[in-house]
């Protein structure tokens, strides 16, 4: 594969926790763009860990690397925010750095620092995976999205093309894999248990058939087969088929944020939605990454904590799945409208889905029985944080433009003003 244009591109590792061997990897595919493609890589890593000095050490030897931890995160994020004059200004920077973890705000927070590196594109990877190797090579993701994004779809070549004739002069705006390894949402202890479809059928859209909910929880969090090969697939991609682990964006996230939602999963995988809803050109490929859990996440503490997020995103799908029924379109304008008006829905089904959530973490037992007091503990909690998640996701949506006009605008470090 060749990259047929010379842009910047950002490759990005948000983290808040040990991941010493990720960077390396991470920081290995980086050159191999560099050396093999001929790629202008930035890498980035957002750090809010207690391991900086370690992780610094890992990166010290490697070229064009912005390490930051959320000091500097915060004071480039004010700066940004100074410089678009946007209403609520406090707001939006509590909805960019939010005290509570924030797939969606640290992918966000990532966009923004790309936009004033001058990046084309970002590629976005996570502290719990290494990559795949084939034939004593590592199988590196970002050569296939380097020869794709930002091209016209007609021109980009793939093992398979299924996408509309309509659609070839369209630029490719995303380019995904998935991942083999630990399931991506941790539940694998609980798969052949009978609760378990109780638990994961709760995440299908109202009015789903049996049938349907059925093939949605075979279908979850599972992951795909070993590389053997490259194969590639230009189309509107399918978002059961991508992960974030293995994500890249030319544009779209110039023009669309993701989610700020604290403390829940799924936050981050709004983009492939509108990608998806848009009809806009993606490449699906098979360089997927090595899924891991971490040691902490099997803790008592983790472990509650991760399915709290779990339930939460329950929750919160009774709003996105009104947004993804309707979304038909890339404009912000109009997705906004969209999710303010998925607020308008009366609470009551996601009352019963709380309930049902609760009724199925008890079925499970063991130490599930302590996240279903939880779910119940925390219910109206849990409800309203939810809906008003939606809420601020339709403010930064409104503000996003100017945030990214700023960033290209505002210098990284403050020392280079």
């Amino acid at each position: 594969m060749n990259v047929a244009v010379r842009r910047r591109a950002c490759l990005v590792v948000p983290t808040n926790r040990e991941c010493t061997a990720t960077l390396a990897e991470v920081v290995a595919e980086a050159e191999y763009a560099r050396t093999e493609l001929g790629a202008d890589v930035q890498v980035l890593v957002l750090d809010s860990s207690t391991e900086f000095e370690a992780h610094a050490k890992v990166l010290s030897a490697a070229a064009n690397v912005w390490h930051l931890d959320e000091s500097q995160q915060r004071a480039f994020l004010q700066r940004v925010i100074r410089r678009a004059e946007v209403i609520k200004p406090d707001l939006l920077l509590d909805l960019m750095l939010p005290r509570g973890l924030s797939y969606g705000a640290c992918t966000n927070r990532a966009f923004l620092i790309a936009a004033a590196l001058g990046c084309d594109s970002v590629h976005r990877r996570d502290s719990d995976l290494y990559f795949q190797t084939y034939q004593g090579k590592k199988v590196f993701p970002i050569e296939v999205e380097l020869s794709a994004l930002g091209r016209p779809a007609r021109d980009v070549v793939t093992a398979e093309d299924q996408l509309e004739e309509s659609r070839k002069d369209l630029t490719v705006q995303m380019v995904g894999g998935s991942f083999v390894g630990d399931m991506s949402v941790d539940i694998a202890e609980i798969r052949n248990h009978d609760a378990y479809y109780d638990l994961v059928s709760l995440w299908a859209a109202e009015g789903s058939t049996d049938a349907e909910k059925q093939a949605l929880v075979e279908n979850s969090f599972t992951g795909s087969a070993a590389f053997d090969g490259d194969r590639s697939l230009l189309s509107v991609v399918d978002p059961m088929r991508v992960d974030m682990h293995n994500i890249a964006f030319h544009g779209l996230h110039e023009r669309v944020p993701l989610p700020p939602a604290t403390d829940t999963i799924g936050s981050d995988y709004f983009l492939i939605h509108v990608a998806d809803k848009a009809g806009l050109p993606g490449v699906l490929h098979n360089r997927h990454i090595v899924n891991f859990h971490t040691a902490e996440r099997k803790s008592d503490a983790g472990f509650w904590s991760y399915q709290m997020r779990f339930a939460k995103f329950i929750l919160s799908m009774y709003y996105f799945h009104f947004i993804y029924e309707r979304m038909r379109t890339d404009d912000p304008a109009g997705i906004a409208a969209i999710v303010r008006a998925s607020t308008w829905q009366p609470r009551e089904p996601n009352e019963a889905k709380a309930d049902l959530l609760e009724r199925a973490y008890r079925r499970l037992g063991g130490r599930f029985t302590t996240v279903a007091d939880l779910v119940r503990e925390r219910r109206e909690t849990l409800l309203l944080e939810a809906r008003r998640d939606i809420d601020d996701f339709a403010l930064l949506i409104d503000a996003w433009a100017g945030l990214i006009a700023a960033a290209r605008e505002t210098p990284l470090c403050a020392e280079d003003n």
